[in-house]
């Protein structure tokens, strides 16, 4: 079998292409050397798993460690008590054990244990060499079970390593220092101080390199000859940024399923671009896990943010900021925005799809055409403020992201009619004060900027705004839709107008 770009599960050389793990995270051996408990964190798919089996085997074959990676997902539900958590735990402790280590290496099935504690004292003082314990899905423990686990781990630290694994590696989706949000509500706390205050460091397994995706697209080549073209890879690695699963999901979607192994032809951007849009129509397990996070608060408040280009109260140690990058659906540079252009696209679509399917079937493409079959810009405009004029006021009343609404309704409406033969992409990030948009349909490009009117100095601003974005095109004139949330009267709202500012055309359309 040839190998092939893995999208489920780990990643494992014989059958996969893949990065070298182990250069992900250089400082974990030196951690680990220096007998240091500490976590790894990273969203899902990005890895994680695959390094820590990686790095585990190595670390067994040199022969100073016993190196075992459990995972603590199994006593991860809500109604389960410490006690039955406990027996759980040590019971996938013994079972990775058995998987991974030699038998005299592995600990004994222990049925008088009462604590994870009390197994890995026992464990470890059985053994000559200093253990290494790699807990993966810690964060799916909950409350009182999370607690008592992190706590039992900082009782046993000062034994190490004699009596307690030398090193615990605690990995994630956040780091441990968000573990306090994740058990406190109405009625109880954690306190101030963490239960795992002995932590050394904490470590964030960062997106692939562009060089690490060229290397990753190049073992493909050098397995059957095919080639991907220089902008087919460059695409690959601007759409995902890098998002591990990502990717892989696209280079696997333009092999195995738009060419159907069939190597003989060389890998375009076209193909790239065709493999991004089934991805986000088809929605895999990555990408529904990514949406269904939109209905969390602190979640859908940073990405409304970003969606209309607002100013929020940014503090790098802010819960929800910190949340949000750590579930890797915004970047982890400022300005914040969506991760990759990918999210950027399948989230505010996700978010408005309740607004295209309640559209009437007169929203289509074919009613907006000119004799070129191009989109008549105009006719669309003008249509949707006699649409929005209908039902703004009724549709955004009852719909779950208000703060977003209008850019949202506006995106929708145009999805809708380029659905059929075009793309929209899409720049927002928190602070620009708007949202650019770039309609591309039958070969054409046509720019349109979203903006909420906040006094006649933002108009002014806007205008600016879209000229610095055509210039950046290479375009000559725009769309400047400004949304007036005042009470003022339709009339004086709605308008259609062309300007001049710095020598590009602006066509300003209120609402």
């Amino acid at each position: 079998m040839s190998k092939f770009f893995n999208t489920a599960g780990l990643c494992k050389p014989e059958n996969h292409y893949m990065v070298n793990p182990l250069k992900r995270l250089l400082k974990v051996e030196q951690l680990i050397r220096n007998e240091h408990y500490f976590t790894i964190h990273a969203p899902r798919q990005s890895g994680k798993t695959t390094y820590l089996y990686a790095l585990a085997k190595k670390l067994n074959e040199e022969g100073k460690y016993i190196a075992l990676v459990v995972s603590f997902e199994q006593a991860g539900y809500n109604s389960i008590t410490v006690e039955k958590a406990n027996e759980i735990l040590i019971d996938c402790i013994y079972r990775a054990a058995s998987r991974q280590l030699q038998p005299h290496e592995a600990p004994q099935k222990n049925q008088d244990a009462l604590s994870v504690k009390n197994y890995l004292e026992d464990w470890a003082s059985s053994q000559e060499k200093a253990i290494v314990l790699f807990i993966d899905e810690i964060d799916a423990l909950m409350d009182d079970v999370l607690i008592s686990i992190l706590r039992q781990l900082r009782d046993g630290y000062q034994a190490r390593p004699k009596h307690f694994p030398s090193s615990v590696v605690l990995v994630g989706l956040r780091d441990v220092r968000d573990y306090r949000a994740k058990v406190r509500d109405d009625q109880k706390s954690m306190g101030t101080g963490s239960p795992f205050n002995i932590k050394a460091d904490s470590l964030l397994l960062k997106n692939f390199s562009k060089q690490e995706v060229y290397e990753l697209l190049e073992q493909h080549t050098r397995e059957t000859g095919q080639l991907f073209s220089e902008k087919a890879k460059e695409e690959i690695f601007l759409l995902a940024n890098g998002q591990p699963w990502l990717t892989n999901a696209l280079a696997n979607q333009i092999v195995s399923e738009i060419l159907e192994n069939d190597y003989s032809g060389e890998i375009t951007p076209g193909m790239v671009m065709e493999a991004k849009n089934q991805l986000i129509l088809r929605r895999d397990t990555h990408l529904d896990s990514l949406i269904d996070k939109l209905k969390e608060e602190n979640v859908k408040s940073i990405v409304q943010a970003i969606i209309n280009g607002d100013n929020i109260v940014f503090d790098s140690l802010n819960d929800r900021i910190t949340y949000v990058r750590d579930l890797g659906i915004v970047s982890q540079t400022d300005p914040l925005e969506f991760a990759n252009p990918i999210y950027a696209e399948i989230i505010p679509r996700v978010m408005a799809y309740s607004f295209q399917a309640s559209l009437p079937r007169e929203i289509a493409a074919p009613f907006f055409l000119n004799a070129n079959n191009d989109l008549d810009m105009k006719k669309v405009m003008l249509a949707f403020q006699e649409f929005y004029r209908e039902n703004a006021e009724s549709w955004i009343g009852r719909f779950e992201f208000k703060e977003s609404a209008h850019h949202l309704l506006m995106m929708a409406f145009l999805q809708r009619i380029v659905n059929s033969g075009g793309e929209i992409t899409r720049e927002m990030a928190v602070g620009n004060g708007r949202v650019d948009l770039l309609v591309k349909f039958n070969g054409r490009r046509t720019a349109v900027e979203l903006k909420i009117k906040r006094g006649e100095q933002s108009i002014k601003k806007a205008k600016q705004q879209l000229s610095d974005y055509l210039d950046r095109l290479g375009l000559a004139e725009g769309y400047l839709v400004i949304f007036d949330p005042g009470k003022g009267a339709w009339e004086k709202k709605l308008y259609y107008r062309e300007t001049v500012y710095n020598d590009k055309k602006i066509i300003m359309v209120g609402l």
